[in-house]
């Protein structure tokens, strides 16, 4: 289907005593291949089905994204990470104990039915369970969804609804408003299909990483960035 707005995407202020009503909503948009932005824990993102082609292609378009650059999903719920991986190796059980939910995205093997748009041929796959309200309680209930921050490539990622609005309004289809995002660092990235090693460092140290790594005998790859 082609693009399946013409004016300002409308704005939905989230409350969480309506949260099952606008996941409703959400599950139509994104059945309908809709491009949906939501709100998380460091800045608004863009939020389309993973094994939607034609999905992801209208993000590939809004977002001007360089190829060979994956794209992370957003989880609300362990049991939502099966179809997306080929298998969960232990040190990604070790680290999900530990930290999830929390600011840490897991590269995983990717599930084989996944589209190249999202794992940019790499076979591998990174995914965050997110302990942030507003976003957690809405996937619980909508399921995995792609989690790019909502920008064009090269523009500051944005925390407020009515910046993307401005930028990205005519191209998407719903906006939901949690209010200022609170920015800040990232999610730490690690990579856990061969040598265990941080791929971004960010939110969660190094140190507690490797902390929770050694009390099962796993070993943190030194020359990881």
């Amino acid at each position: 289907m082609g693009q399946m707005v013409s004016a300002m995407a409308r704005i939905t202020r989230y409350d969480p005593s309506t949260v099952p009503v606008l996941a409703d909503q959400v599950r139509r948009l994104l059945g309908e291949s809709g491009l949906i932005v939501l709100p998380t824990e460091s800045f608004y993102g863009l939020a389309v089905a993973p094994f939607d082609a034609v999905a992801l292609a209208r993000l590939w378009q809004v977002k001007g994204r360089s190829e060979g650059k994956p794209i992370l999903l957003l989880i609300g719920d362990r049991s939502q990470l099966e179809p997306l991986v080929l298998s969960i190796p232990p040190a990604a059980t070790i680290l999900m104990d530990a930290f999830w939910p929390g600011p840490l995205t897991i590269v995983f093997p990717a599930a084989l039915s996944l589209p190249d748009a999202v794992t940019a041929g790499t076979g591998s796959v990174g995914i965050r369970l997110s302990a942030w309200q507003p976003l957690a309680e809405l996937l619980r209930l909508v399921g995995p969804v792609t989690g790019t921050s909502a920008n064009r490539e090269g523009l500051p990622p944005p925390c407020m609804a009515e910046e993307v609005q401005q930028r990205l309004g005519e191209e998407v289809d719903l906006i939901i408003d949690a209010g200022p995002t609170p920015g800040g660092q990232p999610s730490t990235v690690v990579d856990v299909r061969g040598p265990i090693r941080i791929v971004r460092e960010g939110a969660i140290e190094r140190g507690a990483i490797a902390a929770q790594l050694a009390v099962h005998g796993l070993p943190l790859d030194t020359d990881s960035r």
